[in-house]
């Protein structure tokens, strides 16, 4: 191996290359590479100091693909070059420059030590671009601009966290670098710990290494930011539409027993008429924390529980932690120890480690047998009724945080240490339990939520961002968790409502919320010994501000169901931090508004902490309406908003097409079967589909959908509507259209004319005045005399309707 001056191993000049199918392929002094394109905007780098490659089977779910590229040499340079990237390969030391189709740099090898070896670690040094800002990297805590910071990859069991805390409980080691108008991605597929320097104690470069393995990177880069999101997920996999079930209100503790306790607070839900289809069961439903039992004094008869529950409108979902007991009188314990299936030291004797149940071994989901016995043993839930799962302490945690690095995992045959094996644990324990949920129940789509993963876990579960802390500073930085693993491919995440950790405050719990009814993955959790977390827990003030936004949830459905249809497709993800939409606009990563998101695309949400009732927002370019009462504003400025407890700060980006419903008390009850079409002027034309399909089956996937597009052109005042797609039958037989910013006189339809209404929208309810508060103490806020009009769905499959 080549050593340079600097103390460490470098790959030395490029002795053979040649041209493969898919890319190109040589060798260094004693290295060999590839590069190997995905498409025309991915591009692989793999490079090892050993005979061949040794990559991860488990994140990239695409092949490398036969493209029109190019191939050039001079005496410094080979050039591979794709119809969106240039990738220069120096001779003289192997290193690699990645520029876009005109030839303006976009990441580049440093070049005294881009590529290096010290020890086993292997890195990648990266020139600093001017002005460099770099997003994403998963579950981490801190800005949204990661510059001048460091992060660790490395699956870790971390309570109570701090909000400046790293590392977390899961790692998805893709980032997004930006600078002069352009952007790009890479993703590092080495699942041993990595460390990422975005620029931190130094001005020259960033850098990425990992304690072993190969230098296996993927470079993306194309017009936008969702482009190159677009591509990550086109490697990694998509989030599949989930049941409609489980983006309604999820309420759960550690934890709801006895039975009788669990029945008490689904009653209290549907008494209440607030909204709520999913109850939890944390680690007190099992006998002694055993995982494939019920405690048979607290939950007796657990299947005719789960029925009642079910008849009242509730989905169960349990917990699965992967620590299985040692017990020789436990059945899963006997079986899995007689077909050997667990991990285990380098001498062949079981590794054991200290959890809930007390000593227990745990399952190596590296081992297809393993995945496969996991699977079969879930049939034992779903016998019972259970609708999802929770897999917790899935780092996989032990008391003491520690497994020792030599214990070994299958890893589909290679073998591997735990330093190499740890952070895909989580990830292929969600898998086998998504692909056990699909074994045993076929025709529903799964219901799986992980706490841990690592790249493509998006593929199998929904996350959660682990043991928050009831504090204002956390459920800010719950939001920045939220923004950024949608920067990395997954979007249906959220974070514990109310906080898990602590003792949660009235307003705290009521402006919590509020913001996370714009957040995928909706749903209260608090551990043991704490004040309660359910919405009528705090109060009746807040009991009534946290059913409005329950109910507001509800009524957006259609919005949110067609979004999560969209991401399924596109991977965007349904929160999105505004560096997506606008990237390059400097004041999105200000301090003050780098909390701000988009909502399913045109839902513009400004969190704000509990103890304030103003706020400083920013409107980034376009016109804005304010959505509780329709006043439109100019976009690309500050201001400063009155944020009552009741409002938080929500605007509607102009030309949006919002469609809503009345809302249900959970997503499986029928709306009223109308269509509530909110349609905000702006320019040019507008599309919006609106996507129904059975909401649990996988009939979808054989087509069974419909889809309606509304079109609207602003410019000739037309409103089309088109059904594009009927193989499954709307629940919607009535359309009501609603214009905000401008004055709607007439419509006709077919030469017809149609009714004009005048109404006012009130999006959330008013607040009672409640004693010892004076009258008026809460606001009321409405969209006066909004224009519009109804139109009768089963009429046609096609509507034409002129405005004026």
């Amino acid at each position: 191996m080549s050593s340079n001056n600097f103390g460490m191993d470098v790959p030395g000049g490029v002795t053979s290359c040649s041209l493969i199918d898919t890319g190109v392929k040589g060798k260094t002094e004693k290295c060999i590479f590839q590069l190997l394109i995905y498409d025309e905007s991915t591009v692989r780098v793999q490079i090892t100091r050993n005979d061949e490659f040794s990559p991860n089977p488990y994140s990239v779910i695409s092949s490398p693909k036969i493209t029109n590229f190019s191939w050039e040499e001079n005496k410094d340079f080979y050039l591979l070059k794709t119809s969106k990237i240039q990738v220069h390969i120096a001779k003289n030391n192997f290193r690699v420059i990645f520029k876009n189709a005109s030839g303006i740099t976009l990441n580049e090898d440093d070049p005294s030590f881009g590529i290096n070896w010290q020890g086993t670690a292997v890195s990648s040094y990266k020139k600093l671009q001017q002005w460099e800002k770099f997003i994403g990297l998963g579950e981490k805590t801190g800005g949204l601009n990661r510059y001048g910071q460091t992060y660790t990859n490395w699956n870790t069991d971390h309570f109570g966290y701090a909000t400046n805390a790293d590392p977390l409980y899961l790692s998805i080691p893709f980032y997004i670098g930006l600078h002069h108008d352009n952007c790009y991605g890479i993703f590092f597929d080495n699942t041993h710990k990595s460390t990422f320097n975005f620029g931190a104690g130094n001005n020259r470069f960033s850098y990425f290494t990992a304690e072993d393995g190969d230098l296996d990177y993927y470079f993306m880069h194309d017009e936008s930011v969702s482009d190159v999101l677009s591509a990550y997920a086109d490697l990694t996999g998509k989030t599949p539409i989930p049941p409609k079930w489980a983006l309604g209100y999820q309420q759960c503790r550690y934890s709801y027993f006895p039975d009788k306790e669990v029945i008490r607070l689904a009653t209290t839900f549907r008494d209440k008429e607030i909204p709520a289809d999913v109850i939890y069961l944390d680690i007190h439903h099992m006998e002694e924390y055993k995982v494939f039992t019920f405690d048979k004094k607290n939950f007796s008869k657990p299947a005719e529980l789960i029925k009642h529950l079910k008849d009242r409108g509730f989905r169960i979902v349990v917990i699965l932690d992967p620590g299985i007991k040692v017990d020789g009188e436990y059945l899963p314990y006997v079986e899995g120890k007689s077909k050997d299936l667990y991990l285990k030291y380098p001498d062949g004797e079981n590794y054991e480690g200290k959890v809930w149940p007390g000593w227990c071994v745990f399952p190596d989901f590296t081992n297809p047998e393993a995945r496969d016995w996991w699977e079969q043993k879930l049939n034992f839930y779903i016998e019972a009724g259970v609708d999802g799962f929770w897999t917790d302490m899935n780092e996989p945690a032990t008391w003491g945080q520690i497994v020792p690095d030599l214990v070994q995992f299958f890893f589909e045959g290679q073998g591997a240490s735990h330093k190499k094996g740890r952070n895909v644990y989580g990830l292929q324990m969600a898998r086998s339990t998504n692909n056990g949920q699909s074994r045993h129940a076929k025709s529903l789509r799964p219901f799986v939520l992980s706490r841990s993963g690592f790249a493509g876990i998006q593929r199998y579960a929904a996350v959660w961002t682990g043991d928050n802390v009831a504090s204002n500073e956390h459920m800010m930085a719950g939001v920045r968790l939220v923004n950024s693993l949608g920067l990395s491919g997954v979007s249906f995440s959220g974070y514990d409502i109310g906080g898990f950790v602590g003792n949660t405050a009235p307003h705290l719990f009521a402006r919590w919320i509020s913001i996370a009814t714009f957040c995928p993955l909706f749903r209260a959790h608090t551990m043991i010994n704490s004040n309660a977390s359910e919405p009528w827990a705090f109060g009746e003030e807040v009991e009534e501000i946290a059913k409005n936004y329950i109910r507001l949830r509800y009524k957006l459905m259609p919005t949110i169901y067609t979004a999560f249809h969209n991401s399924s497709k596109s991977g965007i993800p349904v929160t999105k931090s505004l560096s997506i939409d606008y990237s390059f606009d400097d004041k999105v990563f200000y301090t003050a508004f780098e909390n701000q998101f988009l909502f399913c695309d045109n839902l513009l949400v400004m969190p704000v902490e509990s103890n304030k009732e103003i706020t400083k927002i920013y409107l980034p370019k376009g016109d804005w309406y304010h959505l509780f009462t329709g006043e439109r504003f100019g976009g690309n400025q500050e201001m400063l908003w009155e944020c009552p407890l009741e409002y938080l700060p929500v605007f509607v980006k102009s030309g949006a097409i919002l469609a809503m419903q009345s809302a249900t008390n959970h997503a499986d009850e029928m709306h009223d079967g109308h269509l509530n079409l909110h349609i905000y002027k702006g320019q040019g034309l507008t599309k919006q589909f609106v996507y129904e399909d059975d909401g649990k089956s996988t009939a979808y996937q054989q087509g069974h959908f419909s889809k309606t597009l509304f079109t609207m052109d602003f410019e000739n005042n037309r409103l089309t509507i088109e059904k594009i797609a009927t193989s499954f039958k709307s629940e919607f037989n009535t359309v009501n259209v609603f214009f905000y910013g401008t004055a709607i006189k007439s419509a006709t339809l077919n030469e017809k004319g149609l009714k004009i209404t005048k109404s006012n929208v009130a999006f959330l309810d008013e607040i009672s005045s409640f004693d010892p508060l004076p009258d008026g103490s809460h606001s009321f806020k409405i969209c006066k005399k909004i224009p519009g009009f109804s139109v009768d769905l089963n009429d046609n499959d096609y509507f034409e309707i002129d405005l004026s």
